[in-house]
């Protein structure tokens, strides 16, 4: 018996050990989760991404393009007779002959064209994205929508039917639905594509994220639809922001709604104190489910890899802290970037988007705060900054964000809502994403960058690709697309195997020169190396960053960027003339040697200096290598 106790004994105290170590497991185990729920996913830190405008990326299967019944409810409302589809390579500004017969101009016309870019385009040049060195693809909008831009959702539950192989039968397949009830929601022909897309892109390491436009919907979504029709009586009438019901008894239809910004193209969905109300907000958290879960089985990696929330500030943070916690218990890996951009657009201020970087929102903004700063340094001539300026700008926006989150802020120099960056250059004093468009800037310059502009963007490109955050790439920068601001840095994609017009026509008959419109090979080269040598640099990824000179008289800035024992030198040549150039270097490292990986300088050593010439506009990427190596 006295055995027995002994035994009993015994035994409860190993099992009270084991149960204390396995508790002590579990809430060390509870804590990394939540500060990895908090955390911005580690790939994000060495992406390279590239983003991509669909309609105009390729065009793979040209028995799905737009025909004239697919433009209906998108803006101008009209389908001019002998409608067809653009051709890819025409010249941009020129009309086409059903442009022709109403007498209205090009900017009415531009937003009714279709050029057929579609899913089957993307899978077909992701070797291409490949061999440029893109690691994560971000996608405008891809729900069914009737314009060419997609930002007015006619549903969220399907890819765009004119984005897969078999647009009619999908149109087939959407009336054996209820919208409302995801258990009724099939997956279309355009659906299993852009599942294909996904696993395509993810065989070759390349993440993808969609745009998640969960602000406003558009004229024809399933919803607002419903409400138009039976307006009171409609089960989704909390879902938007009435201003007037239709009075049956009069002739006139009193309807009236918020749209976003007043455009009657976006109605708004309605928030409370929490963001969203409920019946969008239940359907938001069943779209997200279906696309970054697609088998339901608790696997994402056949979903996408993340969500770029468009207009963000304008839904409140407490529904994106949510947001968060959907996402993030489906795949805890995955990325959310919020468009965070505007405070005061006509006095040019942008948002300090800190309190959207706190770990409970998104891991990144996309970074055009950084880009105008830029902009400014390198292209601006009467607007430019100095060499000291731009230092501590770009000093103090890292010290407003999160560390963690400086690294994976997209750093984008133009996307579909700005003008391109060689027109940019080109027009280099106008205020960032002001005025940066014909329509409303007669006198903007829609020519090509000239031999000393591409160099001014190459030498932009090596900022872009050695400084703090994820460098992005808008689709067709690499070959040397120019154009101004919406709809012209929306031309069709710019391919090396295709014959292109040249660009002779201006929007309103303005004499321009004839540019010839082909794929800058060299460019897109410069690229491509570019991102092998941050792609193999740790220190370019994901180390600390310290400027070392700031040279105003020469025009001269240069960083260090470290991690562990590797460390790497920017310099930065911004003047219009060679300038000779000494930087300092830690003591610890004079017995190194150092190499220029662009091949553009030849470094001499003297002590704690590192001294070369750069030609004008000119950059240089310094390794060091350790004595012997």
């Amino acid at each position: 018996m006295l055995v027995s106790r002994s035994l009993i004994f015994c035994t409860l105290i190993v099992l009270s050990i084991v149960t204390c170590f396995g508790q002590a497991k579990v809430t060390q185990g509870s804590l990394e989760s939540r500060e990895s729920f908090h955390r911005p996913p580690e790939w994000a830190k060495k992406a390279v991404w590239y983003q991509i405008f669909p309609e105009r990326f390729h065009n793979g299967d040209a028995s799905n393009d737009p025909r004239p019944g697919d433009l209906i409810g998108s803006w101008p409302h009209a389908i001019a007779e002998g409608w067809q589809v653009s051709s890819w390579t025409g010249d941009w500004y020129e009309l086409q002959p059903w442009e022709e017969k109403d007498g209205k101009d090009f900017y009415f016309h531009v937003q009714q064209r279709r050029y057929g870019g579609d899913l089957q385009g993307i899978i077909d040049r992701l070797d291409y994205l490949k061999e440029l060195g893109v690691t994560a693809v971000y996608l405008n909008p891809i729900f069914e929508s009737p314009s060419l831009h997609k930002y007015d959702a006619t549903m969220y539950h399907h890819v765009d039917n004119n984005f897969g192989p078999d647009p009619e039968g999908d149109r087939q397949l959407w009336t054996k639905e209820d919208p409302a009830n995801p258990s009724t929601w099939q997956w279309s022909s355009a659906d299993k594509l852009f599942l294909r897309l996904i696993q395509e892109a993810h065989r070759r390491d390349i993440k993808v994220i969609i745009d998640g436009v969960f602000n406003h919907v558009g004229m024809t979504f399933w919803a607002f639809e419903d409400v138009k029709r039976r307006q009171q009586n409609s089960p989704y009438k909390d879902w938007f922001i009435i201003k007037c019901w239709d009075d049956p008894t009069t002739s006139e239809n009193e309807f009236d709604y918020e749209g976003w910004y007043g455009v009657r193209e976006l109605p708004e969905l309605r928030e409370d104190e929490n963001g969203l109300v409920e019946g969008p907000r239940k359907h938001v958290r069943e779209i997200v489910k279906r696309w970054m879960d697609p088998n339901g089985d608790g696997n994402p990696e056949d979903g996408i890899d993340g969500w770029r929330l468009d207009v963000a500030e304008m839904v409140r943070r407490e529904f994106w802290r949510e947001f968060r916690t959907w996402v993030r218990a489906i795949n805890p890996h995955a990325y959310l970037v919020g468009e965070v951009w505007w405070e005061d657009w006509r006095n040019d201020k942008m948002f300090n988007a800190a309190p959207w970087l706190q770990g409970d929102v998104f891991d990144a903004v996309m970074n055009y705060r950084w880009a105008r700063e830029a902009v400014r340094y390198f292209a601006g001539k009467t607007s430019k900054i100095s060499a000291s300026e731009f230092r501590r700008r770009l000093e103090s926006l890292l010290q407003d964000y999160p560390s963690e989150n400086n690294y994976v802020l997209m750093n984008l120099y133009d996307s579909h809502d700005t003008d391109r960056l060689g027109s940019r250059i080109v027009n280099s004093d106008l205020s960032y994403d002001r005025h940066v468009g014909v329509n409303d800037n007669r006198d903007y310059d829609v020519r090509k960058p000239q031999a000393e502009e591409l160099q001014t963007q190459k030498l932009m490109a090596v900022f872009q690709m050695t400084f703090v955050g994820a460098p992005t790439i808008y689709y067709g920068t690499e070959a040397g697309m120019w154009g101004a601001d919406d709809p012209d840095c929306r031309k069709p994609m710019l391919w090396a195997d295709l014959t292109y017009k040249d660009e002779r026509s201006h929007p309103f008959g303005k004499p321009r020169p004839k540019d010839t419109n082909r794929f800058n090979q060299e460019l897109f080269k410069w690229y491509v190396d570019l991102i092998r040598i941050r792609k193999q640099s740790t220190s370019l990824q994901l180390g600390a960053c310290k400027f070392i000179l700031s040279d105003d008289d020469k025009n001269v800035l240069a960083f260090s960027r470290t991690y562990e024992d590797e460390e790497v030198i920017v310099v930065f040549n911004n003047s219009l003339s060679p300038q000779r150039v000494s930087v300092p270097v830690a003591q610890s490292t004079k017995s190194s040697s150092w190499r220029d990986v662009l091949g553009e300088a030849r470094i001499a050593q003297s002590g704690d200096q590192l001294m070369f010439t750069l030609k004008a506009k000119g950059a240089t990427i310094l390794m060091r290598s350790k004595e012997g190596q």
